[in-house]
């Protein structure tokens, strides 16, 4: 039986290759009437791209861009490292990717570093996206100009992105909020809340999560107003060493996004280990330690490794043109105590 081809597709939709070739790539220029056709036509011929000629069209090679968050955020640091160990791995498979530092609290910085790349450097790009317009705006640019663009752990959904790989943030927050509501006392009491920035999609969603499940589950715990460290660990440091001297009756602390060094030499200064519930995010050296030592009480975290891999799928099937494999996508919240903490890299040295 003879293979449908994309000429196939444009002959039954009645318009030329490059239009079916722009309906193909997600690409814009094309009125929904005419997508609407292109689309039927695939339908009816069940028309499927040859990605091995697609592949050896382009040199059977992938170049993969990840935009990544510089600075001393453990997890962050944790996913530069899976990746660029990723990349490695990935060599004998003629996929290339390359790790660009960003400061996600730098929109314009971001844009224009988006702005820098094109079907010349890279063919698919996967970025930790900080909300705001001017990030917005490059990755729909990048996306009209053929690169597909996924976001990494902080989403971006009024952007043009093709997907995103993370958890869901809301429920991770809602989660954090249901912690401290089990763990405190059924009586008033007070919540204080440290996050990055309420400017990064992933901390406003956590935010969001957290208020609304202890505003209808757990009315009697007041959240005091939410304080912003750039998840700096100096700056999270003074925040709470302030936030425990204003508030010496606080009972609980959430954390939402990184600096939970300086929380913890705060909380553990202050003497308040022992009575104050304190449930941040992300497993690593230092959130380990504090939750065995039992000043942090619980941990909401992601496998940035799962990401970084889960991110390469997803460009490489849109690259391809292939389905993308849902269920093998979605990164699971992870949640640990201090009594089923996985075994560390130390664990396993020599």
């Amino acid at each position: 039986m003879r293979r449908i081809t994309i000429h196939d597709v444009a002959e039954k939709a009645g318009v030329s290759l490059a239009t079916v070739d722009r309906v193909l790539n997600g690409r814009p220029g094309v009125r929904p009437a005419t997508i609407e056709k292109v689309q039927e036509a695939v339908a009816s011929l069940n028309y499927a791209p040859d990605i091995f000629a697609a592949r050896l069209a382009k040199g059977g090679s992938y170049r993969f861009h990840f935009l990544l968050p510089n600075g001393p955020n453990a997890f962050m640091e944790d996913l530069v490292r899976e990746a660029k160990l990723f990349a490695r791995a990935l060599e004998r498979e003629r996929i290339s990717l390359h790790v660009e530092p960003i400061d996600a609290f730098d929109g314009h910085r971001v844009a224009g570093t988006l702005a820098l790349l094109d079907k010349t450097v890279c063919d698919g790009a996967a970025v930790v996206a900080p909300s705001f317009p001017e990030v917005r705006a490059a990755i729909d640019r990048l996306q009209d100009r053929g690169v597909p663009v996924v976001t990494l752990v902080s989403d971006h959904p009024a952007s043009k992105r093709r997907h995103f790989v993370g958890v869901d943030n809301k429920a991770a927050g809602r989660t954090a909020g249901r912690i401290l509501g089990r763990f405190l006392p059924k009586e008033p009491a007070q919540i204080g809340v440290i996050a990055g920035s309420l400017g990064l999609r992933d901390h406003a969603d956590r935010y969001s999560g957290f208020t609304e499940l202890l505003d209808t589950q757990f009315p009697h715990l007041e959240i005091l107003k939410v304080r912003e460290g750039r998840d700096d660990n100096n700056r999270t440091h003074d925040l709470v060493s302030r936030l425990l001297a204003e508030t010496p009756s606080l009972a609980g602390l959430y954390n939402i996004g990184a600096g939970n060094r300086g929380a913890i030499a705060a909380i553990e200064t202050a003497g308040r280990s022992s009575d104050l519930v304190f449930v941040g995010h992300e497993l690593t050296p230092y959130t380990r330690e504090a939750l065995t030592s039992g000043t942090m009480d619980a941990l909401i975290a992601q496998d940035p490794g799962h990401e970084v891999r889960s991110a390469v799928r997803v460009l490489k099937a849109l690259v391809d043109r292939t389905p993308i494999v849902r269920g093998q996508e979605l990164i699971g919240i992870d949640i640990f105590f201090k009594d089923n903490l996985p075994p560390s890299d130390d664990d396993h040295a020599p």
